[in-house]
């Protein structure tokens, strides 16, 4: 029988193919517009690793996985995330870093990315820390220099902490969102005019207010917006009131210091609002409530033909509750018939807002309106009373309290509280005199709504 040659007994059995994925990392967006940056680097050296394998059979996947400008201490990086579902379609064998810290520098992260590794039966290696994830003694190297990555990535932290609070101590703008009322140039807030107007402007709102609600309205009422164009709200009005950059200083970690920018508003207008605000919201709208006059006062009647007068009482809190009250419980003696005693102030006069409203929307008292007004305005058309009349009810949640009561004293002629709720006049003269008030040019009407 024939024997075969040597050689043929003698070959190799057909090499299994690696599919070997490079992963690089760069934290800073520093120096990556460069010909030739540290992704390249890491690249380059993974190739290098990989091209020394290629008799076990590792072949380079082209597929790029470079993340720049972004920290070690997330998973939430895109290429990671390709990386990631690559791996878990069945694409890449073994996942190749020029160090472990360019995957993670946290302990946790990667211990979630071992398990994605090892459930897609995929090995990772550090080409400048060589290991094997796959034996008890990679797993523990591994370990050892994620510990050592982690310890370094809170002492960079540590020194940055300690740098921006050196920094706010010398009054140096760190950087971060800009303040309304300033800019940013050349790392420094500078003084923004128009905003600083705006600024001031809030804080003389709120001192005359008393009312983070009210000042909104005004805000909104006047067109003012944020410095990123929205409208205000109340969260915006009162960081604003408690925002101390305002008065030129630099703050960090509730220390205050003298700060490298101008100061837009005076110490005296900060103290005046801070008084304010060191009194409870609810305490400033009762004092803000007891300081208005009572809506209806001498316009009221109950169902017995006489006088309702306003009162209050206090609740266990401290709340106060405001009501108008017939002459007869005030005097101590029996109602005469089914006469209402008292009644809720905050509800009747919604309730007469509300009829009031609705009744200068009706075509009669607009008509009433307009022939009463052309004994002193004779070119005052039908149209013009009625656009003037209407122009009051988008108006009328801006104005103050006071305002409101001068506006329902000179239409109202009269209130009658009986079973059936509320009957409301208007006095046709008082029609009028709003009716030209309203039609008037937008100046002349403000300095007559003084």
């Amino acid at each position: 029988m024939k024997r075969k040659p040597a050689a043929d007994a003698a070959m190799p059995a057909t090499v299994r193919k690696i599919r070997a994925a490079v992963y690089t990392r760069k934290s800073s967006e520093e120096g990556l517009d460069m010909e030739f940056n540290s992704l390249d680097a890491q690249r380059e050296a993974c190739e290098a690793y990989i091209t020394s394998q290629r008799s076990e059979g590792w072949v380079l996947i082209r597929d790029r996985y470079d993340d720049g400008g972004v920290s070690g201490g997330t998973l939430e990086r895109p290429a990671l995330r390709r990386l990631l579902a690559d791996i878990e379609r069945g694409l890449i064998d073994v996942v190749v870093v020029y160090k472990i810290d360019r995957l993670s520098r946290a302990l946790m992260d990667f211990a979630k990315l071992v398990e994605v590794f090892d459930a897609n039966s995929v090995t990772f290696v550090s080409v400048t820390q060589s290991f094997n994830t796959t034996t008890s003694m990679g797993r523990l190297t591994l370990n050892i220099l994620l510990s050592f990555a982690q310890f370094e990535r809170e002492v960079i932290g540590e020194r940055i902490r300690d740098k921006v609070a050196a920094s706010r101590a010398r009054g140096i703008w760190m950087g971060g969102f800009v303040p309304l009322g300033y800019d940013a140039r050349d790392r420094k807030l500078v003084v923004n005019d128009a905003e600083a107007a705006l600024v001031r402007r809030i804080f003389e709102g709120f001192v005359e207010t008393e009312s983070g609600t009210k000042l909104v309205q005004k805000l909104r009422a006047e067109g003012a917006t944020t410095k990123r164009g929205r409208a205000f709200t109340k969260s915006d009005v009162y960081r604003v009131l408690s925002n101390r950059t305002f008065l030129g200083e630099a703050t960090h970690k509730g220390k205050s210091h003298p700060g490298e920018h101008a100061a837009i508003v005076p110490q005296a207008m900060w103290d005046a609002a801070h008084a304010l605000l060191a009194i409870s919201p609810k305490t400033r709208a009762n004092r803000t409530r007891c300081q208005t006059p009572s809506l209806l006062r001498g316009l009221i009647f109950g169902s017995d033909g006489r006088a309702m007068s306003p009162t209050h009482a206090r609740g266990r809190r401290g709340q106060q509750y405001r009501y108008y009250v017939s002459q007869s419980v005030l005097k101590g003696s029996a109602a005469d018939g089914p006469a209402i005693a008292r009644i809720s102030a905050a509800e009747i006069e919604g309730a007469v807002i509300g009829q009031v409203r609705g009744l200068l929307r009706q075509p009669e008292v607009v008509l009433g309106a307009w022939r009463a007004a052309r004994a002193s305005a004779p070119d005052m058309t039908e149209d013009e009373a009625r656009l003037a009349l209407e122009r009051l009810d988008p108006l009328w949640e801006e104005l103050f309290p006071a305002e409101q009561a001068r506006i329902i004293r000179l239409l109202v002629d009269r209130v009658d509280i009986g079973p059936g709720g509320a009957d409301v006049r208007l006095k046709l003269e008082g029609l009028a005199s709003l009716a030209r008030d309203l039609a008037a040019p937008p100046a002349e009407a403000a300095r007559a709504a003084a």
